[in-house]
């Protein structure tokens, strides 16, 4: 069977997973040919019951995709590969993704809790996300599309402390603002263009923002990630937490 997880990546990700308790890992194959098949699912975009055979019976593995996604061991794996971040810089933007028809319908009034909502865009959920200066992702968040950035700029940056906080004008917000400053971090973002008295910022700092940008980009080659398709927001955050791990360890 061809892998699409090197053999190199594979070691980290199961040291990881062996530190992570209550999950069948005694066998690596089979642990191997699940991740591969996640994997598979997360490039190509497949439907689930579309997984090759060579991956499995399609309803045990979407099973067990989805009891680590409740568990939160995809999120278990991120936090465990996210090691030694570079915070110089902490970097926070977000994305909108298009979402087809088949993720609505979870349950009745559920678009909000499953971070579904209509923008421009049409029918959509945005992507929120803090990078470090390298551009390696710390954080994730869901929200509906036409929910405001600022929203979630408080989450993104409570765990992490940048030397510099960089972010675009949608998170000119004077409270957030304050709060980077009581934490001893450097704000450098642009107001906006209804201030009265605009502040200054290292517009040459600002410049390296382009990597948050960038990380979106990248995400973006991975066709699950570029669409939602998933009707619970958690498996759709699993499957962003696990192309987080693949960043990390190439």
């Amino acid at each position: 069977m061809h892998h699409l997880i090197k053999d190199t990546e594979f070691s980290e990700i199961s040291k990881c997973l062996f530190q992570i308790k209550a999950i069948h890992k005694t066998n690596i194959t089979r642990l191997r040919n699940f991740i591969e098949a996640v994997c598979y699912v997360l490039r190509s975009d497949c439907q689930w019951r579309l997984l090759p055979t060579e991956y499995g019976f399609w309803r045990a593995v979407h099973k067990r995709f989805k009891q680590w996604s409740d568990r939160n061991i995809w999120k278990k794996l991120f936090e465990g590969i996210r090691i030694d971040p570079d915070l110089e810089y902490l970097m926070i933007d977000s994305s909108v993704v298009r979402a087809h028809a088949c993720a609505a319908g979870y349950g009745k009034d559920s678009q909000e809790k499953e971070a579904l909502g209509r923008s421009k865009g049409g029918f959509t959920t945005k992507i929120h996300a803090a990078v470090d200066a390298l551009g390696n992702p710390l954080k994730f968040s869901l929200t509906g599309g036409q929910r405001h950035d600022i929203t979630q700029a408080p989450f993104l940056t409570e765990e992490f402390i940048g030397a510099f906080t960089l972010a675009d004008k949608g998170y000119d917000s004077n409270a957030f603002i304050e709060s980077l400053n009581a934490k001893g971090s450097i704000s450098v973002i642009p107001s906006r263009k209804n201030r009265k008295f605009p502040r200054v910022y290292d517009e040459f700092l600002y410049e390296d923002r382009n990597r948050v940008e960038c990380f979106f980009n990248k995400i973006k080659h991975f066709r699950r990630v570029f669409s939602r398709y998933d009707k619970y927001a958690q498996s759709f955050l699993s499957f962003l937490y696990f192309v987080g791990t693949l960043i990390w360890i190439r």
